[in-house]
Order: C-alpha cells, then structure tokens, then sequence
C-alpha cells in the first residue's frame, strides 16, 4: 500500500494488526488492507467498497468478545453502543481468500478520521457519541459516564461518551480539522463545548465559566467552556456537526441569517435573484 501522510504497517498486537490508508481531504475515507483472516469492525452504512473475497456479517455489540460469548455478553455489548446513540449491531468484514484484500469506510459528514492506535495511549480512548467510525478486530466500544452532573447537563456532550478499549487501531470521524494537543499534569485548556472530539482516560473534563455576565449573555461563546487539565492528549475539531446542522437550519427558516450573501437590496433582491 502506497505511503500517505496516515498510513502503517503491521506490528505484534492482540487485536488485528491492520495496515490502512486514509485519503482525500475534506471528505475522507480510510482503506484498510487485510490479510486472511484479518477482520475489520465497522459502523453500519460506513462501507464504500469491499474486495470480493472479504465476506461481510452484521453482529450484536462490537464483535470483540470483551463481555463474553454467550447471548447475555452480545446484548450487553450492543446495549451499551444503544446507549450511546449507534445502532445495536456493527458490520464485521472478514478476509477469507488469499493474499491481500482491502475494504474501505467514509465518515458521514465532512471532516477527518482520525487514526489511534490504543496501546500508545493508554489502552483508552474518550470520544464524543457518534466518533466511531471502523476498528481492527478486538476493540471494545463501550460507554463513558460523566461524574459531574454540570458537564453531563453543558459539556455539549451529555452524561454518555463512548469509550473505545484495546490495543488495535480505531478510526475515529471528527468535524472540520483536528488539532491534538499534549497537556502536561495540571495544564489546562479551555475549549467551546462541541469541539471536544476526543481525550485519553488520565484528562479531567470539567467546566469553566465563560468569563463575566456580559460575555456570557453577548458573547456568543455560551456560557460554559469545556475545562480540560492534563496530563494527557486532547483532540479538538473546529467544526461540530451540531454547528453545522445549526447554521443550515437557520438559513433555511424564513428571514435566517445568510452569512455571504449580503445585498444593499435585501429581500426585494432575493425575489429577483429567483430566491
């Protein structure tokens, strides 16, 4: 597989160790290659397209194993991704030919997807609900609960995130560019709400008023920012899909705003544009 800017080779690991590719730009989809036997866990709908010798299955939960192999352990594992707000079951893509075989998965909205490798980091990862794209065979998807009662009611994520387990590679979809950040133990980084994407498990996620009453109330930031303090890694994403729906919905109502399509004729100019 040709190098990219996010790409691997294999190493020794207890999940699948898969080799993968990310491509384009804005919109972006991960190709990942498998040798046989290999598997791929994926959201469903995720797929664009498959080699013909990976056989695809839709199983309850993630397809780890990590609750048990019986009937109880599968519901629990699907529970938990219900919780969340996924769907009950995931998509398991198996290669079951000879030689390589490649299978590749879009994130639904414009953005990136992040690669992580979960050993590097801990063996955990913390993501907003809907940041699970595609994973190595072997990583748990399970669920994170908010302490604090505050950030669960104004953290912009509510009181579940998912939380990803194992040492494989997980694929991870994000709004808009990504930064990452290193925080030392005990620095802190204030962040708007819904551009929290992702932290590993030794950041505290808290809140921090969002200076006085008049920033609050005519600031337009809210009045809470996502208080995060190392030490650990954050991932931030400039473009939450909660924004984006948000500004859509507010120029499609009658008299929403239209940022960029300012006219000294305004209505009467709409009408002879056609609008």
């Amino acid at each position: 597989m040709p190098n990219s800017p996010w790409s691997h080779s294999r190493s020794s690991s207890i999940a699948d160790d898969v080799d993968f590719e990310i491509k384009g730009q804005e919109l972006q989809f991960v190709e990942i290659e498998l040798d046989p036997g290999e598997s791929a866990v994926a959201e469903a709908g995720a797929m664009v397209w498959k080699d013909s010798d990976i056989e695809m299955s839709t199983v309850f939960g993630d397809g780890s194993g990590g609750e048990g192999s019986g009937f109880m352990g599968k519901l629990l594992g699907a529970g938990k991704r219900l919780v969340t707000g996924e769907s009950l079951f995931t998509t398991v893509f198996t290669h079951h030919g000879k030689g390589k075989a490649r299978v590749a998965f879009a994130a639904p909205v414009p953005g990136s997807i992040l690669p992580i490798k979960l050993d590097e980091v801990g063996g955990r990862l913390i993501c907003q609900k809907d940041a699970f794209l595609a994973a190595a065979r072997g990583v748990s998807i399970g669920i994170h609960f908010q302490q604090k009662i505050m950030t669960g009611l104004f953290g912009g994520e509510g009181f579940i995130m998912q939380k990803l387990e194992g040492d494989g590679w997980v694929f991870v979809q994000m709004g808009g560019m990504v930064i990452e950040r290193e925080l030392r133990a005990g620095e802190e980084l204030h962040i708007d709400t819904g551009c929290v994407a992702a932290f590993t498990s030794g950041v505290d996620f808290d809140l921090v008023r969002a200076g006085s009453v008049k920033s609050m109330i005519f600031g337009g930031e809210g009045v809470f920012f996502a208080r995060l303090r190392g030490p650990g890694k954050v991932w931030i994403q400039s473009l939450p899909f909660s924004r984006l729906a948000g500004r859509m919905l507010s120029a499609a109502l009658p008299g929403g705003q239209r940022r960029g399509e300012g006219s000294i004729l305004g209505g009467f100019g709409d009408l002879l544009d056609g609008d």
